[in-house]
């Protein structure tokens, strides 16, 4: 039987060591090993999260025109970190240059905030109650 599929998340951002300072900050996390003079693997998650320097303006891929953007923009996937103090942790986000976008709001499963970093990206932290997502579950698959 194959190994199961493994998740790591690359973050773009235009200044590595900027991005590396503020995660470290942030989120508490640890650099793992630098990739190069343009990437750095950060622990700390229960996936690694790679931070790739690539310039504001430059081109996303081939196969698309699009070009990276770091202003604040909406995108489809970003990522949750459950905590076990949203607090602690969204004082600790904000302090390392994180902006607050939606106070702590409380949910079925327990508390978010949302959040985006100073590139752009947004996050949000979490606080899961004892019920955590099983609070919101339905339909088929619900146990």
């Amino acid at each position: 039987m194959p190994a199961p599929a493994r998740l790591i998340v690359n973050l773009d951002v235009p200044d590595l060591a900027r991005a590396e300072a503020f995660y470290c900050r942030a989120l508490g996390l640890r650099v793992g090993r630098r990739i190069g003079a343009g990437a750095v693997e950060l622990l700390g998650l229960e996936a690694p999260l790679y931070l790739l320097e690539q310039a504001d303006g430059s081109v996303a891929s081939d196969a698309s025109p699009a070009r990276r953007d770091y202003r604040r923009h909406w995108t489809p996937v970003h990522f949750d970190i459950a905590v076990d103090d949203l607090d602690t942790a969204r004082a600790a986000a904000i302090a390392a240059g994180a902006v607050d976008e939606t106070g702590v709001r409380a949910a079925p499963y327990g508390r978010i905030a949302g959040f985006a970093d100073p590139f752009g990206h947004g996050f949000c932290l979490i606080e899961f109650n004892e019920r955590g997502y099983d609070a919101i579950v339905t339909g088929e698959g619900a146990g």
